[in-house]
């Protein structure tokens, strides 16, 4: 069992990682500023900052998972926050997972990155701000910590959860499609994907993309 720290984890990537991650025996602790829809059995839910909650809970962590979004009073301060929970984990040599966006992986290798390209206007403010947190770990990451940048497909969100499948695939920072040209992966699998990646660390201080 591991001790696992979820940093937005009443969101809906956050509420699906810790309920993912609790149905499989693991202690986890939600972290986030708002009390959550309805609980896990099991779960501790701390409410406040993630600046604030952070130092009571990382040290003491197995794998930090961070799925904070760049809206709100959050919006242009990601990059701080996220440097500061890298850092921690580090201390605490908890592994790294930090979810970003699509428009951070290629659409071929070597080519541009999609949040390079023409981003739809709403859209592209959060775009820059999450590939800057990828650049956060690329360059600048404490040597020390075992961390994993992770993109889920482009149709993902609230909007499109689909079911749970118990499938998907992982691909590098290039960009995975099927056979039609789409790129999904529902709520409940991307949550899969990662508490998988956390039980058998497969991948090590590089970006991966999870879709079907």
């Amino acid at each position: 069992m591991a001790t696992i720290v979820v940093f937005g984890g009443t969101g809906y990537t956050g509420a699906n990682v810790v309920r993912e991650a609790a149905s499989r025996g693991h202690r986890v602790i939600s972290v986030s500023r708002s009390e959550p829809e309805t609980a896990v059995d099991g779960v501790q839910y701390q409410i406040g900052s993630a600046e604030d909650v952070a130092p009571q809970v990382v040290p003491d962590a197995d794998a930090v998972v961070a799925v904070l979004s760049p809206r709100g009073d959050m919006a242009g301060r990601l990059v701080q926050v996220y440097a500061a929970l890298a850092r921690l984990s580090a201390e605490a040599g908890a592994r790294y997972l930090q979810v970003g966006g699509f428009s951070s992986l290629r659409p071929a290798p070597g080519a541009p990155r999609f949040v390079e390209g023409e981003v739809p206007e709403q859209y592209r403010d959060e775009a820059l701000e999450g590939e800057a947190t990828r650049v956060l770990l690329a360059d600048d990451a404490p040597g020390a910590l075992d961390w994993v940048f992770v993109s889920p497909a482009g149709t993902y969100g609230a909007w499109a959860a689909g079911e749970r499948t118990g499938t998907y695939r992982v691909g590098g920072e290039v960009a995975l499609f099927d056979e039609e040209g789409g790129s999904t992966i529902s709520g409940a699998d991307f949550a899969l994907a990662l508490v998988d990646e956390i039980e058998a660390a497969d991948h090590h201080r590089e970006h991966i993309g999870v879709a079907y």
